[in-house]
């Protein structure tokens, strides 16, 4: 099989699958074309940014949460930062340790698979033990208390309603954490929000739904106990920066050049404040959605009424490794230790929580 037809292939069959409109189609060849040699680093059209700012957060409120691939490696990030870590929040993805570091696996068991094919929960728990008792991810006493809340729509045809059932199970049987589950919303393959978006009933770019409901606020109701009954305007500030400057041991993440952070007021000014870690979908980055995400899903204003600073970490699209769709790295295309402390964008997101102030381990 050539790599032309391998890659029309994924394309296709990875998370995010939907109607691509022409400048998504643009984009997506742009971020292969710059790959190219020397033209990796003329690919970007503006400076990356500033570094993050170093705030006064209270470690013990870091929450991560994501749509899709962004909600397998939610759940990768929560399993190997679990000390510190207080809850995890998925929309549309399955249990940690799926695709077992197969690409084949993760197309067949763990986005649209039948019976037969569905992952095996218990071998992922004793998996998931073994791993804790070698220290390649936390101890398991550190689910502990930790809030799991698992969205899946009965509109969703991207990713079986089955697999976010596995997730709430394996969580389940590992024990210690606090389970809840909301599956019986009429909503596809997409980030639900109040009014933002395309229709709710639809799986396309920009994957945000305006489905009448407000997902982020449902997603931080469950991982923090204060969150207040309304959420304020957006009045902090968005800022780009350099997420080159946390690449571990200067390895290639395969991230994109720069990611945003929303900063409220209160915290910019020094006030104490936590960290959400808000992890896009497939095709739903930047350099294919633009500031879609990060400005409408609807966590900003939230993050203002509840003092929280919100991470948004950006992927890239490349044809080597193969990841059409900006994907994050669930299956191993970036290497063995992918869903491990080890993971070279595992070990990322710790140097960028750690340079907020909100270290992960």
């Amino acid at each position: 099989m050539s790599d032309s037809t391998r890659l029309h292939d994924a394309a296709r069959a990875l998370p995010g699958r939907g109607r691509v409109s022409l400048p998504v189609r643009i984009a997506l060849a742009t971020s292969m074309l710059c790959l190219i040699g020397a033209a990796l680093s003329a690919c970007s059209g503006e400076p990356a940014g500033a570094p993050l700012p170093k705030l006064k957060l209270d470690a013990s409120r870091t929450t991560v949460s994501g749509l899709s691939s962004g909600a397998y490696m939610a759940t990768q990030v929560h399993m190997a930062f679990s000390s510190h870590i207080a809850g995890v929040a998925m929309i549309a993805g399955g249990p940690y340790g799926c695709a077992q570091g197969s690409l084949e696996t993760a197309l067949s068991s763990c986005l649209n698979p039948s019976t037969q094919t569905l992952p095996d929960v218990d071998r992922l728990v004793e998996a998931a033990k073994a791993r804790a008792t070698s220290g390649v991810i936390d101890s398991l006493n550190g689910l502990a208390g930790d809030k799991v809340f698992i969205m899946h729509g009965t509109l969703d045809k991207t990713v079986a309603a089955a697999l976010s059932t596995d997730s709430a199970d394996f969580y389940r049987k590992l024990g210690g954490a606090i389970v809840t589950q909301d599956d019986g919303r009429e909503m596809a393959h997409t980030f639900p929000t109040d009014a933002n978006g395309t229709a709710c009933t639809t799986s396309e770019v920009p994957y945000i739904g305006s489905c009448g409901f407000d997902g982020a606020g449902e997603i931080l109701a469950a991982l923090y106990a204060d969150k207040p009954s309304a959420a304020t305007t957006a009045d902090g500030e968005l800022r780009r920066f350099d997420q080159k400057a946390y690449l571990p041991d200067g390895k290639d993440a395969m991230l994109a050049d720069k990611g945003f952070v929303y900063i409220p007021k209160a915290c910019a000014a020094g006030e104490t404040c936590g960290l959400h870690i808000a992890l896009h979908g497939c095709l739903q980055n930047a350099d294919a959605v633009g500031e879609a995400f990060v400005r409408d899903a609807g966590y900003n204003r939230w993050a203002d009424a509840m003092h929280l600073v919100v991470l948004y970490p950006q992927t890239r699209a490349s044809y080597a490794p193969l990841n059409p769709k900006a994907c994050w790295d669930w299956w191993g295309y970036s290497g063995a230790d992918y869903d491990t402390r080890q993971g070279v964008q595992m070990r990322w997101f710790a140097n960028a929580a750690a340079a907020l102030g909100a270290p992960l381990e």
